[in-house]
């Protein structure tokens, strides 16, 4: 019963001073809200980069000009100093990689795709070998995909996002329509399956066309992006990748032991890189809201100290009526961990409603962990327990004749 009745006197205190206890608790509100808004987005953004990259599959890797992630301004122009990755060079590994089982390339840019008098722009434009859709794991819903001999021809054929039926094709059969990418026609033979938004950028308003089409229309001299599937993932994907890094060092005269001209990337890789990069961005957040949960604690602390002085005849009553100083103590600790406790389940309900703002407003993928709301809900109580005891231990050591004789 003394627990529960600290317990009620606490949500008593806060709800007959409303102002006062929205005052006291904003921090510890803003601190909680902040790390479940962080965890929720870090660990959305974290499950969105793993299913990316694993729709490609364990088992494919890939090898480009440049890596996924670039950290500095200096990397990247070193980065954009090297040559080009060319369709020949795609084609030497092609021919004489003996440990792979699938291979493909691609090149994008932007472009304005037209039908009749609709038009849509900024589309991305993506030049594919005949396989890269099987390796990117692009489910083909309607039609077809490419065939060797679309690549062998450079066939005006092309595979469409989603977006490009519902903008320029509404209530048309897509197949066999003409479209005009950058004015060159294609005619369209499959359509991929929707792939949603992220980050507030659709993935679904491009299209695809023979590589030999597109560097037609848009030159050869500009970097492709080698994509390579080994037997399984493990031991085979590195034999694979070693194999690559081998012929790629060949083929380029790169010097033995001496800096590659070419990025190889498996999954794992970015994977483990992007989690890191979220990991130091969650750090930083965390550290911003340790800094309110103090702040929070120390007005709770503030507050508690002015509700001793107000409370100090109470205080002298229950001493008189035998209360010993271990329950005074245990009575305001209670009140002011239930004080933070309350601030922390609306931390929690904030946090959570700033992630999905977030996703609704820019698409940024969130995703809740349990974990985080019990450990928010766990710090709150506990900063507001140990910014407490000061308080609580000058309510339990009030002399209880001092405490009677004072004011009402």
């Amino acid at each position: 019963m003394e627990l529960k009745e600290a317990f009620l006197l606490a949500l008593q205190s806060l709800w007959s001073n409303k102002l006062r206890s929205v005052l006291t608790l904003l921090g510890i509100v803003i601190g909680v809200s902040s790390v479940i808004a962080v965890v929720t987005l870090v660990n959305g953004a974290n499950a969105f980069i793993s299913t990316k990259f694993s729709s490609y599959g364990a088992d494919v890797f890939t090898v480009s000009k440049m890596p996924a992630f670039i950290t500095s301004a200096e990397d990247y122009v070193r980065f954009q100093k090297r040559r080009d990755i060319l369709l020949p060079d795609y084609y030497y590994v092609l021919e004489n990689c003996k440990l792979c089982t699938g291979m493909g390339a691609q090149q994008a840019t932007i472009g304005k795709i037209v039908h009749d008098t609709q038009s849509v722009t900024d589309s991305q434009i993506r030049g594919y070998t005949w396989q890269m859709p099987l390796l990117q794991n692009l489910n083909i819903v309607e039609g077809r995909g490419f065939t060797e001999a679309d690549e062998e021809h450079a066939s005006h054929v092309a595979i469409i996002g989603t977006d490009i039926v519902d903008h320029l094709l509404p209530g048309l059969d897509p197949l066999g329509q003409e479209l005009h990418v950058d004015g060159v026609p294609y005619t369209v033979i499959g359509v991929s399956e929707k792939q949603g938004s992220t980050f507030g950028a659709s993935q679904d308003n491009w299209v695809g066309v023979p590589l030999t089409a597109f560097q037609k229309s848009y030159g050869t001299a500009k970097t492709v992006t080698i994509y390579v599937k080994a037997s399984s993932a493990g031991p085979p994907l590195e034999a694979a990748a070693d194999e690559v890094r081998v012929l790629m060092s060949s083929r380029r005269h790169d010097a033995p032991n001496g800096l590659q001209s070419f990025e190889l990337d498996t999954n794992n890789t970015l994977v483990g890189f992007a989690s890191t990069l979220t990991k130091s961005f969650g750090i930083v957040a965390g550290a911003i809201a340790l800094i309110s949960l103090i702040v929070g604690g120390i007005v709770i602390m503030n507050i508690m100290l002015v509700s001793v002085t107000e409370r100090t005849r109470e205080i002298g009553i229950r001493k008189a009526l035998g209360a010993r100083p271990n329950d005074i103590l245990n009575q305001f600790l209670i009140e002011s961990g239930t004080m933070a406790l309350v601030g922390g389940v609306f931390g929690v309900i904030g946090g959570i409603g700033v992630a999905e703002v977030v996703t609704l407003l820019i698409g940024f993928p969130s995703s809740i962990a349990l974990w985080s709301v019990i450990v928010g809900l766990i710090m709150a109580t506990a900063t507001g327990v140990f910014f407490g005891v000061y308080p609580a231990r000058k309510a339990a050591q009030l002399d209880p004749i001092v405490a009677l004789r004072a004011d009402m």
